[in-house]
């Protein structure tokens, strides 16, 4: 019961033979820096729970049968037979010590459960210690343990486990933040977003709510996964880092590869190598690709995110918007039941047929003005008219999207295809079949934002060489943003491309819109952070510094004295009072401190 490990270190000990305190220890070694109370309580159970042979740590795996909510669940007053032998494992989240018997609720991966733990049941001889020091003492929130035994329903009508057996598995060394709630008035919240998204761990174990919101993420991509799979395309990988960084228009991360002494990119986009996949004979492709920009970050930019891109043979853009109008909706309806979202005010419907506009007649729409055949220099006199912010390296497909952008974009909230791009925003889209000026392009626009983004795709090799040595003209203006040209890939186009439909879809926003989030890093499981900021804490030689001896200099670093401000701050006769104290609980030999000699350090 008490799980197996003796000996985790060697015991290292003071000059008179008594036995130094864990955190002492960790503070002497610098095994941690500085240690709140709660933390060097916690270590000090753990030194304890080594001492009575007992590996907090244990390296067998632990046989766990059945879950929380399958308890809950399943759990029948008829049948009591069904979980009469039960084996489950999970954090402690809370305890209710009553004697020589107890309440605590264990949380697994699916939920939470009581327990019922006995002293006499866990403990079946003489020796009390399992239940009255390890349960009751050296055990805290957050900690591991398994438990054996059986499903029962308390007087109070809780379904909850009695147990038999009780196994540490893991000592929690940190206490977890404590969230209460009582007549639906939450307390104590861990809602800080800085710390939630840096402590994702800690976010996930205390906001029950934060892990359904990645569970839906995941059926969300499965389903689309699903789908594409029953419409006879091929998930495929292709390369992260790039020799060139291709397919979208951005300022891309920069890296070297040594043993090749070459600089190499973080994709942007797969589009080139899926495209190269049709040249090479597949009827469909898809891949959803971790893209990496190195731009902005804001609500619902990060400068890595999550892409799904498809590219299917002998298709245009009229198909490929059908195509993804039926996605759409049956991912919608698959996964949440129903194809309307509520998110903040605007309740949004995913019912098919979605509207659409072409970009032109949007922004005549919006604006009044119609931009058809304007030039660059008509074009910059119209965002001028509207206030719309550009600037010298912009040309005219950057000056239209600027205008739609500002203007027209933040406008569609039901879900919206904006079609016929024109060819100077789209550089790797085939021409429109009536108008050379624009593009076959679409953008779906649901909640203000572009969602998905598809062609059909350029694959004269012709014209896609113009086009990129369009975009070098753009990057010599100062465009950081303009695409490269990628030879490789127009020699792949030169040994002939089917004509082909591809679309693009943002996993995080999609993501976003079906789980009611305003922000990108709610979405995802670790968003950029910028660097954390470390507060120095001080040693045993800043202590020494102001004269305080070097003995006592190493009990206050490793009794939660941060600064030598810290010190100077506490009154000193206080401060002499419980540092003796601490000389007197733990036996250490040295002298004992006098009033003046801590008004010394304080001067």
């Amino acid at each position: 019961m008490y799980g197996g490990g003796k000996g985790f270190c060697k015991l290292i000990k003071t000059p008179n033979s008594q036995l130094l305190t864990f955190s002492y220890l960790c503070a002497k070694f610098n095994l941690n820096d500085m240690l709140s109370e709660q933390e060097q309580i916690r270590r000090n159970s753990l030194a304890e729970l080594y001492k009575l042979g007992i590996n907090p740590y244990p390296q067998a795996a632990y046989p766990v049968t059945v879950s929380t909510t399958e308890i809950l669940e399943k759990f029948d007053d008829n049948n009591l037979e069904q979980f009469q032998e039960i084996s489950i494992a999970g954090r402690i989240m809370s305890r209710r010590i009553m004697g020589a018997a107890s309440f605590c609720e264990l949380q697994d991966a699916k939920g939470r459960i009581q327990l019922y733990i006995k002293r006499d049941e866990i403990c079946l001889g003489e020796d009390k210690t399992m239940y009255n020091t390890v349960f009751k003492r050296l055990l805290d929130i957050g900690d591991f343990i398994g438990v054996k035994g059986f499903a029962f329903r308390t007087q109070m009508g809780e379904i909850s486990v009695h147990v038999k057996e009780l196994t540490v598995l893991s000592k929690s060394l940190r206490p977890l933040p404590i969230v209460k709630e009582k007549d639906g008035v939450v307390y104590d919240a861990f809602s800080d977003p800085e710390l939630r998204y840096r402590m994702r761990y800690v976010d996930l174990v205390v906001n029950d709510k934060v892990k359904d919101i990645f569970i839906t993420r995941s059926r969300i991509i499965n389903s689309m996964r699903n789908f594409f799979n029953e419409n006879g395309c091929l998930e495929v990988e292709t390369p992260v880092l790039q020799a060139i960084p291709g397919g979208a228009t951005a300022r891309p991360f920069i890296t070297h590869h040594n043993a090749l002494d070459i600089p190499m990119y973080l994709r942007i986009a797969d589009e080139l190598y899926l495209k190269r996949l049709i040249v090479g004979g597949f009827a469909g492709v898809y891949e959803f690709s971790r893209n990496f920009r190195n731009e902005g970050m804001d609500r619902t930019h990060n400068p890595e995110f999550t892409c799904m891109e498809i590219y299917v043979a002998y298709k245009d853009y009229l198909w490929m918007m059908d195509f993804t109008e039926k996605m759409i909706n049956r991912v919608v309806t698959e996964v949440l039941g129903t194809d309307t979202v509520k998110v903040g005010d605007n309740e949004i419907c995913f019912k098919a047929p979605f509207k659409r506009i072409t970009m032109i007649d949007s922004i005549k729409e919006k604006t009044g003005i119609d931009i058809t055949g304007m030039d660059e220099a008509q074009l910059r006199d119209v965002c001028k008219q509207l206030d719309v912010e550009v600037d010298a390296s912009m040309g005219k497909g950057k000056l239209i999207d600027e205008i739609f952008g500002a203007k027209c974009e933040g406008t569609y909230i039901q879900p919206t295809f904006i079609t016929d791009y024109p060819v100077e925003m789209s550089p790797l889209c085939k021409r429109h079949r009536n108008n050379p000026e624009l593009t076959e392009r679409f953008e779906l626009m649901v909640n203000g934002k572009e969602l998905a983004n598809a062609y059909t795709e350029l694959n004269d090799p012709i014209d896609q060489r113009a086009r990129f040595e369009e975009q070098m003209k753009l990057s010599e203006r100062g465009d950081d943003e303009a695409m490269f040209i990628d030879q490789d890939f127009l020699r792949a186009l030169e040994y002939g491309m089917p004509p082909t439909s591809g679309m693009g879809i943002g996993i995080d926003r999609f993501v976003m819109l079906l789980t009611g989030q305003t922000t990108i890093q709610e979405v995802l499981l670790f968003p950029m952070m910028r660097p954390e900021k470390v507060k120095k804490v001080a040693t045993k030689e800043d202590f020494m510094a102001i004269g305080v001896p070097e003995a006592w200099a190493e009990v206050l670093v490793s009794n939660g004295y941060t600064s030598v401000e810290a010190i100077k701050e506490e009154k000193a006769s206080a401060l002499r009072e419980k540092l003796n104290g601490l000389r007197k609980k733990n036996k250490l030999d040295i002298p004992a401190l006098q009033l003046e000699d801590v008004e010394a350090w304080q001067k």
